[in-house]
């Protein structure tokens, strides 16, 4: 393989020495090279292991409980162990985010993460299993910001889009594939099996990553921070920099709010039996899997801010209306499911497009490790709010869920003011068009 260093391509002009004329003229979109077709691919398979490694511990939370003799309050908290190891482990890489080579920085945590799901795999214990999903989690958790940051080096603006749109799809990827894979295995040689599946499917995917991801360490010659900790703290007290942090807090509060109580309203509160779930998700995912390529091209054409904007529009129309439904028909819950997760997902890819543009290309590793942190420990607190506001009755139905949806809606309304100010910050550092406001005829 050539070992030829990929440049940081800022055509994003984050640096304020780019010139105004460059600025100003909306870059026309540009074709995919092959290499960045492979850069694509391995991100987005990189992604969809680390999203299975989160979502399969869910669904697998009865037989585990079982075999193991423990109570829910128990497996909470090797669910919840992941995330705030993440949160932790991201905060504290970011000093060193962009001291490295980002091929090196993301074969050493991806090899950490592929070690802890194999710790998972041969779990014998509780108390081992728990150590395992912290390894995990402090490794996995890292793995998100580097990628973001080698999209927004390796990538125009105007493409980023795209490449969000096609990465992002790792979440209903995981769901439509990899979950039902992971429960057969599970059916069939137990819960450790699908971890093993998972830390097989990790080996393969980091011997792509060694062979055929280039150096990215063009950054190391920006850097002018001194060491690590300075660094951090000059991340983390840029004023531009902690808007886009806030947002990103808010950002993520919807989702959280609504998601660990999903299943639990489908089933007592719109009457759709237990053993029909799998089809929603199932229909939900593959329309989110159609849907993510083609709302990250839209949202290069008509804009990031736009999209993000009808996106929230429609999350909020769909969220007031499923958070008021009672025992409803099997086709309208798909109907309102798959036209959520198409409201939701156009907001999670057009504002990390947006987002990629707001750090310096000296701090992008910093600013994506700090954000990614943010987003844990965000999404934690969030669905403990969740669990404050919701109440279940005696029939195991969800009372007080429509209070939830108008506080996960009045979040949403927030993040699309706070947007809109970060929408205007890229415009103004990488020139209207280029952000996607339409160009001037």
């Amino acid at each position: 393989m050539s070992s030829t260093t990929v440049p940081v391509t800022s055509p994003d002009s984050s640096s304020p020495a780019a010139p105004a004329a460059a600025r100003a003229a909306k870059p026309a979109p540009t074709p995919f090279t092959a290499y960045q077709k492979v850069v694509i691919a391995i991100l987005a398979f990189l992604q969809f292991t680390i999203v299975l490694d989160f979502m399969i511990l869910s669904p697998l939370g009865a037989r585990l409980m079982s075999e193991m003799h423990i109570p829910t309050s128990r497996f909470g908290l090797v669910v919840s162990v992941y995330a705030f190891s993440a949160g932790i482990a991201g905060f504290l890489a970011a000093g060193f985010a962009d001291r490295f080579d980002r091929k090196r920085l993301l074969m050493f945590f991806y090899t950490g993460f592929l070690v802890g799901t194999l710790l998972c795999g041969i779990a014998p214990s509780y108390h081992f299993l728990l150590v395992a999903r912290m390894v995990t989690g402090i490794f996995g958790g890292v793995i998100g910001s580097i990628s973001f940051a080698i999209i927004a080096d390796l990538f125009a603006f105007e493409q980023r889009g795209r490449v969000m749109g096609i990465v992002q799809t790792a979440f209903a990827g995981s769901q439509v594939l990899g979950i039902p894979i992971g429960l057969i295995l599970s059916d069939r040689w137990g819960w450790h099996a699908p971890f093993l599946m998972l830390a097989a499917l990790a080996t393969v995917a980091g011997i792509f990553i060694a062979a055929y991801l280039k150096p990215i360490d063009a950054h190391l010659k920006l850097q002018r921070d001194g060491g690590a900790l300075r660094h951090l703290i000059k991340t983390v007290s840029k004023r531009r920099y902690l808007q886009a942090f806030a947002t990103t807090a808010l950002l993520v509060t919807g989702g959280f709010m609504l998601m660990p109580f999903g299943s639990a309203f489908t089933v007592h509160n719109l009457g759709i039996p237990i053993e029909r779930l799998r089809l929603i998700y199932f229909v939900t995912g593959m329309f989110s899997i159609l849907a993510g390529p083609l709302l990250g091209k839209f949202s290069d054409v008509v804009g990031k801010y736009a999209l993000f904007a009808l996106g929230s529009a429609l999350s909020t129309v769909m969220i007031l209306i499923y958070t008021h439904l009672g025992v409803t028909p099997m086709w309208q819950v798909i109907v309102i499911n798959v036209l959520l997760f198409v409201g939701i997902t156009s907001r999670i890819i057009s504002s990390s497009a947006l987002m990629s543009a707001v750090p310096d290309p000296a701090h992008r590793g910093s600013f994506m490790a700090v954000n990614s942190s943010l987003q844990q420990v965000a999404g934690g607190v969030a669905a403990a709010a969740g669990g404050l506001i919701v109440v279940e009755a005696k029939d195991g139905s969800l009372a007080r869920y429509d209070v939830l949806g108008y506080v996960v809606v009045a979040s949403m309304a927030i993040t699309v003011a706070m947007l809109f100010f970060i929408n205007r910050m890229v415009r103004a550092s990488v020139g209207g068009a280029a952000a996607g406001a339409p160009a001037p005829r």
